[in-house]
């Protein structure tokens, strides 16, 4: 019975691979009309409109596959098939093996050309430059709040957010040794351990020696050289350098988030389900900021975040970041999108 279920899987498996050369065919003749046009070749806009049609005809058959099963499957597609249409450089925060790492991997695929950067301003400047097409760094975490780095870079490089990504931020604990009694040292960036304490504690890991890493992706590759060592990092990390991974999820908070950003240079279309962001230069001087957003109350738009940042001169004067529903090409959003002390940082299907 077993071997007879194998064989029409086997006999299913022949079908896909088939009709997935044959998406392939067509994506290279795609490739060919948008090297001629230099249109971009991601389009989240459009990845988003393919993925709410077939959870829809998966929905109307009944089928076992879910949203996140479908997403899962054709982001990897997806990734593929941009690299056969025109290979492009994605720069991230790095070094290989972090979170943001993982969140590139998550839209542009496994076999993507990757540029790992050591810091944020480093990422805008490839992409600014033009020496990456694409950029990937974090934005907002939902216990660490807003990444100032990242906000003051969208104002100082001429860069368009192209899509955002929300992922779970989970820890797990790999290790060359099975045994957890038996290891005597644990390496890990320091606010990676410390938001693993009670782990740490239901193990008696707690005592152990705790040597402090620039990242958990330099933990995982420390560990790998040291049998008697534990590290904890993410399990990309954990991958990437082959050390067999423990334990999965150990954070204490199962709600940890990360919001990441696409940068690249051009601007999506919309999609139906957008979100803009801006920076807003107010006046220094009393209900200005009141003013403004009396405006987004009169055109009808729905503000998700205001972030104020120093403007860094002497004048001790603040901008406002500014995210908020719809696109730039929606006429309500020119009413707020056409003035001066409005920074436009681009428009882009909001993240899940």
């Amino acid at each position: 019975m077993l071997d007879e279920l194998r064989k029409q899987i086997d006999e299913i498996d022949n079908q896909l691979i088939t009709l997935l050369n044959k998406r392939m065919e067509v994506v290279k003749k795609v490739g060919e009309f948008k090297n001629s046009s230099n249109a971009p070749i991601y389009r989240p806009e459009r990845e988003k409109e393919i993925i709410d049609r077939l959870t829809k005809i998966s929905e109307s058959q009944n089928g076992l596959l879910k949203r996140e099963d479908i997403e899962a499957i054709f982001l990897e597609i997806f990734a593929t098939s941009r690299n056969l249409e025109r290979t492009e450089r994605v720069a991230f925060l790095g070094p290989l093996g972090t979170f943001t790492h993982q969140a590139a991997e998550s839209r542009f695929g496994a076999t993507g050309r990757y540029l790992p950067l050591l810091n944020i301003e480093a990422v805008f400047k490839s992409v600014a430059f033009k020496e990456s097409k694409y950029g990937v760094v974090p934005i907002e975490n939902n216990t660490e709040g807003i990444v100032g780095v990242t906000l003051d870079s969208l104002k100082k490089y001429d860069v368009k957010i192209v899509n955002e990504i929300y992922m779970d931020i989970h820890h797990s604990f790999a290790s060359l040794c099975s045994d957890v009694t038996k290891l005597k040292k644990i390496y890990s960036h320091p606010q990676a351990y410390n938001q693993c304490k009670n782990f740490l504690e239901e193990h008696n890991l707690l005592d152990i020696e705790f040597i402090p890493t620039e990242s958990t992706a330099k933990a995982a590759e420390m560990a790998k050289e040291d049998k008697e060592a534990g590290a904890i990092c993410s399990h990309i990390a954990a991958k990437i350098y082959q050390v067999p991974l423990l334990f999965a999820k150990i954070e204490d908070n199962n709600a940890n988030k990360t919001r990441f950003i696409v940068i690249s240079d051009y601007k999506t279309q919309k999609s139906g389900n957008d979100k803009t962001s801006i920076i807003a230069k107010t006046s220094h001087k009393s209900g200005a900021l009141f003013e403004l957003l009396k405006e987004f109350k009169e055109a009808n738009i729905n503000l998700t975040k205001i972030e104020s940042r120093p403007l860094k001169d002497d004048t001790f004067h603040s901008l406002f970041y500014i995210d908020f529903e719809g696109h730039i090409d929606d006429e309500n959003v020119q009413k707020i999108i056409n003035k001066e002390n409005i920074t436009w940082l681009g428009s882009y299907v909001k993240g899940e």
